[in-house]
């Protein structure tokens, strides 16, 4: 017997090693049909042979005969495998399915790939494959994307075979593709080699200068060997241990002559200490002229309001901006300045804490009902709330009129500025995080993701209001909140308020919603029109948040308790943008990165759909011919996330061309600055240029 598994050249055990089904007793042979029909086999050199029938047959006589010598004597069934020939191969399957348990733990940590928990070998393969470009549905079948060819029809069988003569590789056309590039060896060691996504822009297809993409990556200690052509993509196999460069010739969609989108870069939060000094000026300076040589258009940087009027009102402290903003005028970057009336601090990604002003906390301690309130009675002092905005209860001001003291003080300090045009862009914080919203999911007090929030109307300013607003409906029983929403963490189908056929639509609910919203628009009214005063022919911007989760529920409960009366059957940012489009505010919309979302938040059950929501904001504005911003929420450092942001500033298939007025990256950190993501960094600003 082993003399015939020798002559098959396979045995029993490779059968198992190779993942083939090893048949056990009872099972039955081939039908008649299967042994009559045309078979194929794979020669040693890969090409495919076709047998006929007479070759079948003269196979299933072999095969005939190698199965007698298997059975015994005594009957026609196969030989069952020993017990311990089973554990063994039990054995080999758990310690696979380890291997292939750390391989995709690896890859969901350290590849940013989007994997879910229990994925296998087939989501990997299908995350590679999309990494690529290609296109996978969810029943497994696969094809390039329509920028590499056309996808094959329904049920249609193909074999796609790249060779070198199939990509033309002319000159004249290499330099307008931005997908495909002649590729030549570059010098790089093994770790660089190692790296996933490593992408080395061509000089000669995306620089205007040879000299500037040099002397950047020198500043960074990387060198690139000028006789070799750089190639857009690398990708590392290994074949018989040798690491072999599998050059990318997959194409990409070309974003050459699209609109110029300018990228500017947010400083990190700390780069002003609570005394409004600069910190660490030098690396901040030479993190600045990395940005430069690789042709972002700007900053962005925040004024905080807790360390400007940080202890006696109305004397304002901006020496450290100055000096900040004196090293971006000499390196010709322009400047965005986001006015920052919250706190930092408590929120996902805040790294530093900056409170609000010491004279503002000494007049929470006697009066907390300055700060939002919830239902339990817990205050936020993330940020004062709007009930106040016309409450002389801050040193005899009003927040509205300290807001604009502050933004007064700060185009007085700085008028060569806007005069010569360094700053481009003021954006007006308007809430928690600095966004157009109530501080309904605060992590200090217990919300995590995707909980519904809270609303936060219990202060006695915002109640003395609601109850106006009932007695003027004539129903003065309606002066209180929901008292069926539920807490924190609930979800919608668990609270009578949020539930499908909920409260939310009751004639209680309704008002209650509508006076809600309404009271975060006349907010956002009254301090715009403050700014639009402060700033005048200055571009003004203001964000709104991407509150995705429960989206695809009736009644959008994160939504509603965020301020935005926006259920299935009602718009509700069409308010919003009639306030914005009265005021010529731009909209800045944080984008929510579909398909790169955060590992450590499950949205399996959280019924999210960001790319609804972006679209419906995003016409919203566009509809009222609102300039739209945008910015990342999530890290971005890879071609798939850059990527997405291409796609969503630039929409392939919109007819009327609309596309964002500009982006900005969130954050600079040393993480950017190293030479492979400061490199993939520069393709992306040359693509959002249209370069």
């Amino acid at each position: 017997m082993e003399t015939e598994m020798q002559r098959f050249g396979t045995s029993e055990e490779d059968d198992e090693d190779m993942g083939l089904d090893v048949k056990e007793e009872g099972e039955h042979d081939e039908d008649d049909d299967e042994k009559n029909s045309t078979s194929t086999m794979v020669g040693v050199d890969g090409v495919l042979v076709t047998s006929n029938r007479t070759n079948n047959r003269f196979q299933h006589q072999h095969q005939q005969q190698f199965q007698d010598q298997l059975t015994p004597q005594g009957g026609g069934q196969r030989r069952c495998r020993p017990t311990e020939e089973k554990e063994r191969t039990k054995i080999r399957e758990r310690q696979r399915r380890a291997i292939t348990a750390k391989i995709l733990a690896g890859l969901r940590r350290h590849g940013n790939y989007n994997l879910r928990v229990r994925a296998d070998i087939n989501d990997v393969i299908a995350a590679l494959a999309r990494e690529a470009g290609w296109v996978v549905l969810p029943d497994g079948t696969t094809f390039p994307s329509r920028s590499q060819g056309v996808r094959p029809a329904a049920g249609a069988s193909t074999t796609v075979v790249n060779s070198p003569t199939s990509l033309p590789l002319q000159q004249n056309q290499a330099a307008s593709l931005r997908g495909i590039s002649s590729t030549c060896p570059i010098g790089m060691n093994d770790e660089a080699c190692q790296m996933k996504g490593l992408y080395v822009p061509s000089s000669s297809a995306y620089d205007t200068s040879a000299i500037t993409h040099s002397q950047s990556y020198h500043m960074l200690g990387v060198e690139v060997d000028d006789q070799d052509d750089p190639i857009i993509g690398v990708s590392v196999d290994t074949v018989g241990g040798r690491q072999v460069d599998m050059r990318s010739k997959l194409q990409e969609r070309d974003f050459a002559g699209t609109p110029c989108v300018p990228v500017y870069v947010l400083l990190p939060l700390g780069a002003i200490n609570m005394k409004c000094e600069l910190v660490d000026p030098d690396n901040l300076l030479k993190q600045l002229r990395v940005l430069k040589s690789i042709n972002v258009d700007g900053v962005m940087i925040d004024c905080w309001w807790g360390i400007v009027e940080a202890h006696v009102p109305q004397e304002y402290n901006w020496k450290g901006y100055k000096r900040l903003f004196q090293m971006v005028r000499e390196l010709k970057l322009k400047l965005q300045v986001v006015m920052s009336f919250h706190e930092c601090g408590g929120n996902v990604g805040d790294d530093v804490c900056i409170p609000l002003p010491h004279w503002v906390a000494e007049i929470g301690r006697s009066n907390p009902d300055i700060f939002f309130t919830d239902r339990s009675g817990r205050h936020n002092p993330e940020c004062l709330s709007w009930g106040i905005d016309k409450e002389r209860v801050l040193r005899g001001r009003t927040a509205s009129e300290v807001y604009f003291d502050y933004m007064r003080s700060f185009r007085v300090e700085f008028d060569e500025y806007f005069v010569d045009g360094t700053i481009s862009m003021i954006e007006i914080g308007l809430g928690p995080c600095g966004e157009l919203r109530y501080p309904s999911n605060p992590v200090k007090h217990g919300w995590r993701y995707p909980g519904v929030g809270e609303f936060q109307c219990y202060d006695r300013y915002m109640l003395k209001n609601l109850t106006k607003a009932a007695e003027t409906r004539g129903h003065s029983f309606w002066a209180r909140g929901p008292e069926n929403a539920g807490s924190y963490n609930s979800r919608p189908h668990e609270t009578g308020f949020f539930c499908n056929g909920g409260d939310y639509d009751s004639y209680y609910g309704r008002f209650f919603l509508n006076w809600y919203s309404q009271f975060l628009t006349n907010h956002g009214d009254r301090v715009l029109s403050l700014a639009k005063f402060a700033f005048e022919g200055t571009f003004i911007t203001t964000k709104l948040p991407g509150i995705h989760w429960w989206y695809k529920t009736a009644s959008h409960a994160a939504e509603l308790t965020a301020g935005f009366y926006n259920p299935s059957n009602r718009d509700g940012y069409a308010p919003v943008m009639e306030m914005l489009k009265k005021h010529g505010v731009a909209l800045n919309f944080t984008l929510a990165q579909m398909g790169i979302s955060d590992p450590h938040m499950d949205s399996s059950e959280a019924l999210e759909d960001p790319d609804g929501l972006a679209w419906q904001v995003m016409n919203a504005a566009w509809d009222s011919c609102i300039p739209v911003i945008s910015e990342n929420s999530l890290p971005c450092l890879d071609k798939v996330s850059y990527n997405h942001v291409l796609e969503k500033a630039k929409p392939l298939n919109d007819l009327d061309g609309r596309h964002y007025s500009a982006f900005t990256y969130r954050r600079l950190g040393p993480l950017l600055m190293e030479p492979h993501n400061i490199m993939e960094f520069e393709l992306f600003i040359k693509r959002m240029h249209g370069l």
